[in-house]
Order: C-alpha cells, then structure tokens, then sequence
C-alpha cells in the first residue's frame, strides 16, 4: 500500500484526502435530512419520501446544463466550488434550526441543491483524476476510492446512528457540512497549474449542446451497452432499499441494531473487493474479470426470496448483501476506470454528468414505482421481482467488455502528472 501510495504521488494524495473528508461526512450525515423533517418538522410520510425523490430528480434536471459548462473550466475550482455550495447549503439547516426558521421547503431546497452539485462535482472529478494520474494508474486510483467508500458506508452509518440518539440529526448535518469544508481544503492544496481547456471549442450554449454527453454515449458501441447495464443495475438495486427497510424492521420484526447489523457489515464485502480489483486484473485480465464481477453482482439480490424471520432470515440478508456488494466493490473501479479510458479527455466532464443525470433520475423513478408494486405484490414480492429482473442485465454487459482504444484525437502526454 505504501508503494502505491509513492506511486500514485502528492497531489493524488491530497484528491484521495479529499474525498475520504467528503465521503465519511455524507455517510456520518446519512438520513439526517429525513430525520430532521420527521423529529423536527412532524412531516407526513409522502413528504419524506418527496424530500429523497424530488431531491435527486430536480437537482438532475438543474446539473443538465452544467456538464458541458465544465468541460471547458479548469476542474480543480469547480471542484472547489461544489464543495464550498454544498457546506453553504447543508450549514443552512443548523442555523435555520437555532433561528426557529426551519421549514421543509429549506430542506426540499438544501437537497435539490446537494444533488445537483454532487453531479457537476463527479463530472469534474473524473475529469482530474484523467489528468492529474498516469493511464497505468487508473485502476489503482478507482480502487482507493472505492475501498474506501465501502469503508465509510460501513463505519459512517453507525457512527452517525450513535451521534444522532445522543446530539439529535442537526449535529451530523454540521459534521457533513464540514466534511465538505475539509475537502475544498485538501483540493486547494494540490500543487500544480491545471491546464486550461480550449474554450474555442465550447459549444454555443443550445438545447443540443446539453445533451451532447448522451450523444458521445449512445454513439459509442461499446460504451452504450455498459451505460445502459450499469444504470438499470444501480436503480433496481437502489429502488428496493427502502422496501427493504419496511420488510426487515415493519414486517419481520428486526430490531433497529440489526437492520444496522445488515446494512453496515455487508459493506465491508466492497471494502474487500475493491482492494482484490487490481490483483485480480493482474492474475486474469480486465475483460474477465469485468464480466465476471458484473454478472455475479445481478445474480445475487433474488436470493432474498429466502428471508424469513428470526436469526436465519438475518443470516440470509447479510450473506445475499455481503457478496453482492463484494461484487459490486470488484466491478465499480474496473468499469470507472474502462470509462475514463474510453472517453476522450475533453469529453469526460459532458458524459459524466449524462451518466450520473440519468442514473439518479433512474433510480427516483424506480423507486417510486417498486414504492407503487409493493402496495399491489407485497414488499417482499416487490424485492423479489427487482432480482429477478436483474438477472436479465448481464446480456448487455457481455457486448460492452472489449478492451479499450484510444479516442481518436487523444494526445499521448494526456493522464501525466501535473508539474
């Protein structure tokens, strides 16, 4: 680990500071929005779940227009900036709470602006880790990140739970605010002058311009295929979770401490994938490795057909979680890492944000939808039919797999530390 850390240099390690500050904070701060307006602000169901839906889908819409804007802005003070909107927005609700001038449309408007600055700070930053590391490094890049997000998803949750029944939500609210501060810090210190887009070649600011990151994608052979297997993964994953919640504790009975149990421990199966991603890479080859981990990663979530109450019920839950998310922790770097490779650099900010706009959106409908089958099927029965159609998801994986070429027009110095 300390010779990838060498290797990977100064600059990558103040970017990987950065988003283990951001990451730990969103997770310690997880469901505190929630929280907040039903402890806080009495708030009925419907608005709960219009407060996570509506978050995602308008600031998806908003984060539209952004990408092809940063495309051609230098992306380390984009990056900045988000992180300095989202602190201002979250540090909002804290100060609303103490001035008694908290109200859910703050909250409906702290989300929406959250999301959309979560999307322009993804496009961005998978545009800079393109050019802040060498091509060789990308792997071992995507894996840091994704070991450690695994590593927060498992740690932050509790640790959030705990500080919420002792302190209240607004406190974690504050942590996650902060974390954000603490990032635009760890980005400010990297050394280095970024180099600036050609702003010659910025498109006239049309409906058409918008949409130019879908066209890049749809037009792409290969990456099309993986765009749309990777959208429909995430979103019938992401679309039972809050069915999943209503089954173990509403239906079966479980505890508060063992829904933790079930959703803290399996994270540590992507913890352990992550860091296995490049070894595996090595040993049997990218293509392989890629097929294999994504179509493990859909065959798992139909064996919550199994669950039942009590100790074994538990038992299945962890067990189903734990390699799907071993698997998901194999797959997510490879396929990061296939992406920025596949794209020409002064593309990436553009298709980045079409893909992150279209998942999140994905992802709001299916869960209101699988929200409407519940009530129709039954919860399990809902979550039941989501892995079943996974198991469809692979066919489209297969086509997209090939190794990666060089976009044409991309310059051989591109992915070089920056001096």
């Amino acid at each position: 680990m300390e010779a990838e850390n060498v290797r990977l240099g100064r600059e990558f390690g103040w970017l990987w500071f950065a988003y283990v500050s951001s990451t730990v904070g969103t997770w310690v701060g997880f469901g505190a929005l929630p929280l907040i307006a039903i402890q806080v602000l009495d708030v009925s169901t419907f608005q709960v779940s219009m407060l996570a839906a509506a978050g995602l889908a308008v600031g998806a819409v908003i984060a539209v227009p952004l990408g092809g804007k940063v495309e051609f802005l230098r992306k380390r003070p984009v990056m900045i900036t988000t992180d300095l909107v989202r602190f201002c927005a979250l540090i909002c609700v804290p100060v609303a709470f103490a001035l008694g001038w908290l109200t859910f449309t703050l909250l409906l408007l702290v989300s929406i602006v959250v999301a959309a600055a979560d999307i322009a700070f993804m496009a961005a930053s998978g545009a800079y880790l393109k050019y802040l590391v060498k091509p060789s490094q990308l792997l071992v890049a995507n894996g840091k990140f994704e070991s450690t997000m695994w590593a927060a998803t498992a740690v932050g949750p509790p640790l959030g739970g705990a500080a919420i029944g002792l302190l209240g939500p607004v406190v974690t609210v504050i942590a996650n605010a902060g974390s954000f501060l603490a990032s635009a810090v760890g980005l400010y210190a990297i050394r280095g002058q970024e180099v600036r887009p050609d702003r010659r070649d910025e498109p006239t600011p049309t409906l058409k311009a918008m949409f130019d990151g879908w066209r890049f994608i749809l037009a792409d052979s290969e990456l099309r295929p993986l765009f749309f297997n990777t959208v429909l993964v995430n979103a019938l994953i992401m679309a039972t979770e809050p069915l999943l919640v209503v089954l173990l504790v509403g239906e079966l009975g479980f505890s508060p401490w063992q829904y933790g149990l079930a959703f803290g421990l399996p994270c540590l199966g992507g913890l352990i994938g992550a860091r296995s991603a490049p070894r595996l890479v090595a040993r049997y080859g990218r293509r392989r490795v890629m097929i294999v981990s994504g179509v493990l990663r859909a065959c798992w979530p139909v064996g919550l057909v199994f669950v039942a109450p009590g100790v074994g019920g538990l038992v299945v839950v962890i067990a189903v979680e734990f390699v799907l998310i071993a698997c998901m922790g194999v797959f997510n770097p490879i396929f990061a890492t296939y992406r920025l490779e596949r794209v020409a650099t002064d593309r990436v900010a553009r298709v980045l944000t079409a893909w992150s706009v279209t998942s999140k959106a994905v992802i709001a409908l299916l869960t209101a939808g699988w929200g409407v089958l519940a009530v129709f099927t039954g919860t399990h029965a809902a979550i039941v039919i989501s892995g079943v159609l996974l198991l469809v998801t692979p066919i489209l994986l297969v086509r997209s797999a090939s190794e990666p070429r060089r976009t044409p027009g991309e310059k051989e110095t591109e992915g070089a530390t920056p001096r």
